[in-house]
């Protein structure tokens, strides 16, 4: 494992799903870099730019565990070149016929931008089956408390009551909306990248652009229509919908971990016996995939605005922000999958409590039916006049009984006090909730359950 605390063999797994590393693996990264030689030399082939057998050698030889990655890393530093020394090794155990023909006409970013294509078509799919399970849960959660009512709250402090199906389907609701973003960016995303020097083709040419059609449809990718060497916009969109996601993510983690407080009690994430919260406070149960997907949405942030960062380019090639993106969107993926896979596990055994839920609310007497006394007020004396009357009650002479305090006033009867205090209104919150599930199920008949 490497020297980075994220990468040992402890801790890896806050940092990364095995999925992801393996894909960032650097066998694996060699062997998608190979498989993209692979596909140019084919297409090569194919337009008479190279012998047929040449393209056949490539793909026989290009075998990433049967390269000496020791050389490739010695060529490298040797080099100060990102690809020559894997250029050289391809070379040493390529037939002679060949070794002319690899790589041929291609630059670095060529093979590091359509990994990055294919990387994001990889990711992309998880992410998608990932939040596809996320939406479900969050649905079935959804539905089961619709009318289950509970206290809002708003900027930390109680405020009028909401249920709980409400508060999940915003939570919902968002998710869907980062489902639609995958969606409709896939085509944007999922290109190709063959530029050389600087953008033109030029090494190509006349057949540059035919090339470059072939090359793209022998990978699964569309042809750009025009090369990108500058243009980051693609990958920083990405990481920023990633970034999105996370961020979701660790609201619905932030709200776990706010309600579980004992003095709330509401929610509890899901634990096992095996799991310790203190090793010097044995009473504790911490809500640590909670409070971790906030941690883990940070990062994501942070990446991805170095992915932004890369937006601003010089000319037709630019290092210094693809090369920062060889940074970035690893790290942008590898946390995304940690937080997707921690978020399932959290909603789908989410431990919800109606009964706490419900003794939060009369733990305030009728002060969260306030707004409603405060619509009835209105009727009667203006909205404005109302509210000053309710504030002096309320916040100046420090009522716990509204009712009483405006019967006492002389500004409402008893029996309309207890019209406006009776039940809790959350008969709009109930019908929102199935609006977004009702959404939410068509949607999802109606799509892949892969990427589409």
């Amino acid at each position: 494992m490497g020297a980075r605390l994220t990468d040992s063999r402890q801790y890896a797994h806050l940092w990364g799903t095995p999925e992801l590393t393996a894909l960032f693996d650097e066998t694996a990264r060699l062997q998608d870099w190979l498989d993209i030689l692979t596909a140019l030399a084919a297409a090569q082939a194919r337009l008479g730019i190279i012998p047929a057998e040449s393209a056949e050698l490539i793909a026989k030889h290009a075998d990433a565990t049967r390269l000496d990655l020791d050389y490739v890393a010695e060529q490298t530093r040797l080099t100060a070149h990102s690809t020559l020394g894997l250029i050289r090794e391809l070379q040493r155990v390529l037939p002679e016929p060949a070794r002319e023909h690899v790589y041929l006409g291609a630059t670095v970013q060529d093979v590091t931008d359509t990994w990055f294509a294919l990387v994001m078509r990889r990711v992309g799919g998880l992410v998608w089956t990932d939040l596809q399970a996320i939406e479900e849960s969050l649905l079935d959660l959804a539905e089961r408390h619709r009318s289950t009512p509970m206290l809002g709250r708003t900027h930390g402090q109680p405020g009028a009551p909401v249920s709980f199906g409400f508060k999940v389907a915003s939570w919902a609701d968002e998710v869907r909306r980062h489902l639609d973003r995958l969606a409709e960016a896939r085509p944007r995303w999922l290109v190709g990248q063959l530029a050389g020097a600087v953008g033109v083709l030029g090494f190509f040419d006349p057949d540059g652009l035919r090339l470059r059609q072939e090359f793209c449809a022998e990978l699964g990718l569309a042809d750009p229509g025009i090369s990108w060497l500058t243009a980051r916009d693609r990958i920083a969109e990405f990481g920023t919908v990633l970034a999105l996601v996370c961020g979701t993510l660790a609201r619905i983690g932030t709200e776990v971990f706010e309600l579980s407080r004992p003095e709330i009690g509401e929610l509890r994430e899901p634990t096992t016996a095996e799991v310790v919260g203190s090793i010097t406070m044995p009473h504790k149960r911490n809500p640590e995939a909670s409070e971790h997907l906030d941690t883990l949405a940070r990062l994501v942030r942070a990446h991805a605005g170095v992915l932004v960062e890369g937006t601003v380019g010089v000319h037709e090639r630019d290092g210094r922000a693809w090369k920062a993106e060889w940074v970035a969107l690893p790290e942008v993926c590898l946390l995304t999958a940690v937080a997707l896979q921690t978020a399932r596990g959290l909603v789908a055994g989410l431990v919800v409590d109606p009964a706490a839920m419900l003794a939060n609310l009369h733990r305030f007497g009728d002060l969260p039916t306030s707004e409603r006394v405060l619509a009835g007020l209105s009727q009667r004396l203006g909205k404005h006049r109302a509210q000053q009357l309710l504030h002096e009650l309320i916040i100046a002479d420090g009522a716990r009984d509204v009712g009483a305090a405006v019967v006492a006033a002389g500004a409402a009867t008893e029996s309309e006090v207890r019209e406006w205090t009776a039940g809790w209104p959350i008969d709009a919150a109930s019908a929102m909730t199935d609006t977004v599930v009702r959404r939410a199920r068509e949607a999802r008949r109606a799509e892949p359950t892969t990427w589409p």
